[in-house]
């Protein structure tokens, strides 16, 4: 993920990590927490619209 971080801009730290986490998420429809749904979810959207996904990212982490 932290060449998709750099992508879109954004640099995970300990004082955003858990506001990322969050977000993405969200993003996906996940409740927070459960990390391999997400992962999962992650790697299938990445795997379909890579494009497409980073900029719904960007757009959740309010990157302009």
């Amino acid at each position: 993920m932290n060449d998709i971080f750099a992508v879109v801009g954004v640099e995970p730290t300990k004082e955003n990590k858990k506001d990322i986490d969050h977000k993405i998420h969200g993003q996906l429809g996940v409740e927070y927490k459960n990390c391999s749904s997400t992962w999962k979810l992650v790697k299938a959207r990445l795997a379909e619209d890579r494009e497409g996904f980073i900029g719904q990212l960007s757009a959740a982490l309010n990157v302009p």
